[in-house]
């Protein structure tokens, strides 16, 4: 698995383009030339961009869900909707689908972050607000995800 690190800033042109900079371009050159899945986030308005080995990994997941369950195929539909698989171009430039740029509200100022494995790709007045809005309860948030077991890791 990898493990992108850091937020970075960029701007999309009138195509939907945009230049992945060069230190997140560095941080994704084993994935460059198996392409990439671009989807919609379950949780925010924004987009998540996966190496295609870790979407491999995402799907493997959901197949193993009994499709014979209404449940499951409709958050299947539901989490698949809108994907496209997505390439950086010989520039450095990922083109994100005009449907795409729709769903997440992306404008001209965009703000890569990395979320573990997957980068998200979000227009950067509503990443701010996300985490504007976050900054609230995040030390109940984090006290609630990862205190509630001590780890002989020293996770702290």
């Amino acid at each position: 698995m990898n493990s992108f690190i850091g937020t970075y800033e960029c701007k999309a042109d009138v195509k939907g383009r945009l230049m992945i900079p060069a230190v997140l371009k560095k941080q994704l050159a084993a994935a460059l030339q198996d392409g990439f899945v671009l989807k919609r986030s379950v949780f925010q308005p924004c987009l998540e961009l996966y190496p295609m080995s870790e979407w491999n990994t995402m799907m493997q997941k959901v197949n193993k869900l009994n499709r014979f369950k209404k449940k499951n195929n409709d958050f299947i539909r539901r989490f698949t909707a809108g994907v496209k698989i997505v390439e950086v171009d010989s520039a450095g430039r990922l083109l994100i689908p005009k449907d795409l740029i729709s769903f997440s509200g992306i404008t001209k100022q965009v703000v890569l972050a990395s979320a573990v494995n997957i980068i998200e790709v979000w227009d950067k007045d509503k990443y701010e607000q996300a985490i504007d809005d976050a900054a609230l309860d995040f030390a109940d948030l984090a006290e609630e995800v990862m205190g509630q077991e001590d780890d002989a890791n020293g996770i702290s």
